[in-house]
């Protein structure tokens, strides 16, 4: 297997995104981070990417920051470049995951903490294996969230329970992180890559545009007012309304016929 820190694969609509650090439980150093960035900006703008699938290999999905790295930048006294990261590299990766017009899965196969818990729940649909789990890690090593933690997870939970996971952190297990509405379904680990491929392949075969538009229009209304959330949702009709999907769609159902969507 190579060992580039992050895989893209492109595959019949279906772009799997994968962190390659195994043996540092795909922990984001600053290479892998980068490669991260340019991996979902690309596939963001890839036409022949129509869902998007985040995961890891071997028994972690992410577990944030390389402390190893981290520490030794500490001690280098370099704390512009420690601190710079943010803005750098978690701000714009997480953006691109949130923002990109198509629909994304994560696929978590292990434990997910800190910035990778955050990755996660930037993602549309969680798909976890029954030996995952979250840890929003942050207050155990004296840091304030990050990677959209503040906006995604309380929208995931609540306010009150968002506050809970990240003063007292503690790996929330799969079972639990689907009650508390952070998990969109939970199998067993063996299941886990059978799940995410049929449901990657169904929105893959999907409207892109619309899809992409419903995604829009979720995360616009979640910070705007009801009057503003109606004004754009009449964008995103106007939108779709003119792609060749709609028109394939119509034309179907007068038929009685199923639509094929081209994903334009």
């Amino acid at each position: 297997m190579t060992t580039d820190p992050v895989l893209v694969d492109v595959i019949d609509g279906v772009a799997t995104v994968t962190l390659n650090r195994p043996d540092a439980m795909n922990s984001l150093d600053v290479a892998t981070k980068e490669a991260l960035l340019e991996a979902v900006r690309a596939v963001a703008e890839d036409a022949a990417a129509r869902c998007v699938v985040l995961t890891g290999t071997g028994r972690a999905f992410c577990v944030g920051q390389d402390l190893k790295e981290h520490i030794q930048i500490l001690q280098s006294g370099s704390t512009d470049t420690l601190f710079s990261t943010v803005d750098e590299h978690y701000n714009p990766i997480v953006t691109a995951l949130a923002t990109m017009p198509k629909p994304v899965i994560a696929a978590v196969n292990g434990v997910a903490a800190g910035a990778g818990a955050s990755l996660a729940f930037a993602c549309d649909l969680r798909f976890l294996a029954d030996t995952a789990g979250f840890n929003l890690a942050f207050a155990g090593v004296a840091l304030s969230c990050d990677t959209g933690a503040s906006y995604h997870l309380q929208r995931l939970v609540g306010r009150a329970r968002a506050i809970e996971l990240l003063y007292f952190p503690r790996t929330v297990p799969a079972e639990e992180a689907l009650t508390l509405g952070l998990a969109t379904q939970v199998v067993p680990a063996d299941e886990l890559p059978d799940l995410v491929a049929r449901t990657a392949a169904g929105l893959a075969a999907g409207p892109t545009v619309a899809l992409g538009a419903m995604r829009r229009a979720v995360a616009y209304a979640a910070g705007h007012s009801f009057e503003e959330a109606l004004e754009f949702e009449s964008e995103m009709m106007t939108l779709t309304g003119a792609t060749a999907d709609h028109a394939a769609a119509v034309q179907a159902f007068v038929a009685k016929q199923k639509p094929v969507f081209e994903g334009r």
